[in-house]
């Protein structure tokens, strides 16, 4: 998700125990929530491209043709919300990240990235939340493509940290050495978000 603002005390269904539940989440089961923190773009295929730029040896830019015609992978397992819901066994495919940085080839001295939307949102995380297999632009869900609502034609996927780190319409990615808040991140949420330990708000 782009955005979709929690309200501390949100109590959301009913819990109930479930190992792969991390704390204080609910099950969604068959619905995905559209939460954003801008309107839905309308963004073709055909005008959508994707930037790796900041701490790289060589700034490089896709367009959806050449991004498609990448090795593909796909991620199936489960996606987490701040706003306490989460999804079971859901299946994205696209690109690993590691491909689109690889072709950059980072800078040692990179440890954050900024990914930033075609609507101007952006989001920070850790350079090692978004290599070794952690990460995807992501163009279809269940086998079809990504809806529009859901960050189509492509979005960031860091299945591992909550959902708003998961970049809608996604644009670029830029390499920092240094941490750089993006949109909610400097509106009191966690700079990291991970799940297991409910990092939802700044001190968490």
């Amino acid at each position: 998700m782009t955005g979709g603002h929690p309200t501390r005390g949100f109590v959301g269904r009913p819990r109930t125990h479930n190992p792969g539940l991390p704390p204080g989440q609910y099950d969604a089961r068959d619905d995905w929530p559209v939460l954003s923190a801008e309107v839905t773009p309308e963004l073709a295929p055909d005008d959508w491209t994707f930037r790796v730029d900041g701490l790289v040896a060589e700034p490089r830019t896709w367009t959806w043709d050449e991004a498609r015609a990448l090795p593909g992978s796909s991620y199936e397992g489960d996606i987490h919300c701040v706003t306490t819901w989460s999804k079971f066994g859901v299946r994205f495919g696209g690109v690993s990240l590691d491909v689109f940085l690889d072709a950059a080839r980072p800078d040692p001295a990179a440890t954050h990235v900024v990914a930033y939307s075609h609507t101007g949102y952006t989001t920070n995380l850790p350079l090692a939340d978004v290599t070794g297999g952690k990460a995807w632009v992501a163009f279809t869900y269940e086998d079809a493509p990504l809806p529009a609502e859901h960050g189509g034609p492509a979005r960031l996927l860091v299945p591992h940290l909550y959902f708003w780190k998961s970049a809608k319409w996604l644009a670029g990615l830029r390499l920092l050495d240094h941490d750089e808040p993006g949109f909610w991140e400097q509106n009191g949420y966690h700079a990291r978000g991970n799940p297991w330990e409910e990092q939802r708000y700044a001190g968490d």
